[in-house]
């Protein structure tokens, strides 16, 4: 008998460990925006983005000892426990203009507060990865803007993302950086799901290089695209195809991604033909399950359907703690995601996580929002 219950309590411990080794959790978030003051949170007001960001970061960490809702959900009804990475889709610092500290103050603060306090961990007991894409903010303090800012430019924050994210060789310095040339763009396979990242939008230039990457993974592996902007992109992303091409306060391009722009000479024309260029990709690459962005600063789960209607790819938009379109006016809506992954049949769900529901009791749980499930197969 006594070796009967032995037997037993250790094939339920493996089908547990093994049901759990089965999961991958991922947290995601965008729009950071440190150098901007958020009007109010917690009682105070005109709170610097340091502060609002590290009261995010405490909220991840005790993400892992908390249980999940009972909502049918991937993992539904258990504990979180290990988490892989942290993924933020730019905007890490804001633009430089309006009195807005450098990129350089900015990043350092991100390094201090955010980088620093993340504490943690993998299923295999090491640091979660911090996987970063830039966003437009973070470009145009590079290669500056039609508005003035000071200084002029301020590449730090993408000089760092790119030696962290590609590892290069030769560490890039500020000098040394060209951001024409050398782009943020980088994959992670992670339990044998492929994790895509660009920078501002996956332009033409950005294609090439997915085509190419795309080819490396095993038939079959699900891939989930990640980016700064919406698949709807806005005209004033591309490269200004007027004149000389510049960055200029008359035409108002912002020369964000190498593709020059090609439905009219405004930045009030629509972006179509971009758009359809990235929808024929998509119907082209059917590995490409879900796609992630920030930049619009609410949390939405929704299907794009490309300018023709032609497509029905699912897209996952964050929440920005200090520029939130809605969490701004009511800070109870402030959010991250968790991204739950089941390795074994193949299913994504992604929870919106409330970290801010009870402004009164910095203590007090996540409540959970928004769920969407989909299949990875």
């Amino acid at each position: 008998m006594k070796k009967f219950l032995l037997s037993f309590f250790l094939l339920v411990h493996v089908v547990c460990v093994s049901a759990q080794d089965s999961i991958i959790n991922l947290i995601f978030t965008s729009d950071v925006h440190y150098g901007l003051l958020k009007e109010q949170f917690r009682g105070e007001q005109k709170v610097s983005s340091a502060k609002v960001n590290s009261a995010m970061v405490v909220c991840m960490n005790h993400l892992p000892e908390i249980t999940l809702p009972t909502d049918n959900g991937v993992c539904a009804g258990r504990q979180i426990g290990s988490i892989e990475a942290v993924i933020i889709t730019g905007d890490i610092c804001n633009r430089e203009e309006n009195n807005v500290q450098s990129a350089a103050a900015s990043w350092k603060q991100f390094q201090e507060g955010f980088i620093n306090q993340l504490q943690l961990k993998n299923s295999s007991g090491q640091p979660a990865d911090l996987l970063l894409t830039p966003g437009n903010h973070d470009i145009s303090n590079a290669i500056g803007f039609h508005r003035p800012m000071i200084p002029l430019t301020d590449n730090t924050a993408l000089v760092e993302m790119y030696n962290r994210m590609l590892q290069p060789a030769v560490i890039k310095t500020s000098k040394s950086f060209n951001y024409q040339t050398e782009k943020i763009y980088y994959s992670r396979t992670i339990g044998g799901i492929h994790f895509a990242f660009t920078d501002a939008w996956p332009d033409s230039t950005a294609r090439v290089w997915l085509t190419a990457d795309l080819k490396t993974i095993p038939a079959g592996t699900p891939v989930l695209l990640l980016t700064h902007s919406n698949p709807d992109v806005e005209a004033r992303f591309f490269t200004n195809p007027n004149g000389d091409h510049s960055i200029n306060e008359k035409d108002k391009f912002e020369n964000l991604v190498n593709e020059t722009f090609k439905d009219g000479n405004s930045v009030n024309d629509k972006a179509i033909l971009e758009q359809r260029a990235l929808s024929g990709f998509i119907h082209l690459h059917p590995e490409i399950k879900a796609y992630f962005h920030g930049h619009n600063n609410y949390t939405e789960f929704y299907t794009w359907t490309g300018p023709d209607k032609d497509i029905q790819l699912p897209c996952f938009r964050a929440d920005s703690p200090m520029k939130g379109r809605l969490s701004s006016k009511d800070e109870t809506q402030l959010s991250f995601q968790l991204i739950s992954i089941d390795r074994t049949h193949l299913t994504m769900t992604v929870r919106e996580c409330l970290w801010n529901a009870n402004p009164l009791d910095a203590k007090s749980v996540i409540k959970w929002g928004q769920i969407k499930t989909i299949s990875l197969q």
